[in-house]
């Protein structure tokens, strides 16, 4: 018997946290037994296309799934699954939009169909139409998302989640869940002060506060409310930096703003990195103000660096690991979460190695229980 073949479901293979959480497990899963092949739905190159292709993988490209309209992507998907029968597990990682795959694949009785939630979005009130803090055109992503995720569990045979609560808001409070915990290479982000110096020096901020951000550009993230923060440390404290890593549809908007706020000079944007473990050493403080998360990788990645973490208390708490983080309401004005960060000693970083092994979210571990389970699938 061949390895089994598993198609993992994603928008594209870039580096968000989900993808990365999968590249985590695919790079340490033993490919003469299970192999990832990827269902995509962008038709341009992603960040982590080649790594795929190198390891075995094949990558099949599809079209956007369009959810009042998804006539034509079902059509399109019904002739993928005649021409590949060797299927016995479909992973969507689709969050709400997991209902279109998951129906056709239980159509041609793919045995394992996983629908995963990775995010928990809030509610959206009729007032919420109203309010600045999103666009509208957001907030109308997110009533379509409302409706469909009522679909998710129909035609799922497993329902996995990073964390309690995206599994809670994608599933419903009553129905139980698989948790598979995004979990990383705690080795690689541990940290190294040599690697911490080295980085620094190579962009010019030694002796310098370095606050970090890691995430897509989207207006989940809340970019604005960052800036905002960061020229209010800055004013405060003019020896600091803001190194921003990743790319997204508001990249522009957020680079005007920054220039608005006229603080260019002090502001980093790195875009889409390989070297992200690396890049984490050279951070004193990571600052992650979110609108909704799942259960994000970034923030494991930033305690396992060692690194003083002030999130969103919108973040589920299941993301603490290690007295390193603190969660600050975004309510708060942009100078209370500055105070937060210039009252922070910053200068001692400690080795979370331990502890987030000790929280299960140390890669090798985790590994051996997912391919025990395809395993079970397959013997069934």
């Amino acid at each position: 018997m061949g390895a089994i073949r598993v198609l993992q479901v994603f928008t594209i293979m870039n580096r968000g946290g989900a993808e990365s959480m999968i590249m985590n497990y695919y790079r340490k899963i033993d490919k003469d037994k299970v192999q990832f092949d990827f269902l995509v739905h962008r038709k341009e190159k992603a960040a982590f296309d080649d790594e795929i292709e190198s390891r075995g993988g094949k990558i099949y490209r599809f079209d956007p799934i369009n959810p009042l309209f998804p006539g034509d992507y079902y059509q399109k998907l019904r002739l993928f699954f005649k021409e590949h029968k060797e299927y016995d597990v479909v992973y969507s990682h689709l969050n709400t939009f997991s209902c279109f795959p998951l129906k056709i694949a239980k159509e041609f009785d793919i045995p394992c169909r996983i629908a995963h939630a990775h995010i928990a979005i809030d509610d959206v009130s009729f007032m919420s139409l109203f309010s600045n803090k999103e666009s509208k055109k957001e907030t109308f992503k997110k009533l379509i998302k409302l409706q469909l995720k009522k679909k998710v569990k129909k035609d799922a045979t497993h329902l996995f989640s990073c964390g309690d609560k995206a599994g809670k808001w994608l599933f419903g409070n009553s129905t139980s869940f698989i948790t598979m915990n995004n979990a990383i290479d705690t080795e690689k982000f541990a940290h190294n002060s040599v690697v911490a110096n080295k980085y620094k020096e190579e962009f010019n901020l030694k002796n310098r506060l370095v606050i970090g951000h890691v995430g897509r550009f989207a207006s989940q993230k809340n970019h604005a409310f960052l800036l905002k923060i960061f020229s209010a440390v800055l004013n405060e404290k003019p020896d600091c930096d803001l190194v921003m890593i990743g790319d997204g549809p508001l990249r522009k908007v957020i680079e005007k703003e920054v220039e608005n706020l006229g603080i260019q000079n002090n502001v980093h944007f790195l875009g889409v990195r390989a070297d992200v473990p690396e890049l984490f050493q050279m951070f004193d403080v990571f600052v992650f103000p979110s609108f909704y998360e799942g259960l994000p990788v970034t923030l494991i990645e930033a305690q396992a660096a060692g690194i003083k973490v002030f999130a969103s208390d919108s973040i589920t708490t299941e993301v603490s690991l290690t007295d390193d983080i603190e969660f600050l309401s975004i309510d708060k004005p942009a100078e209370y979460w500055a105070g937060k960060i210039i009252e922070t000693d910053a200068s001692k970083k400690n080795d979370n190695t331990e502890k987030i092994v000790k929280g299960d979210y140390d890669i090798v571990s985790n590994t051996k229980k997912i391919h025990e389970f395809y395993k079970e699938q397959v013997r069934r």
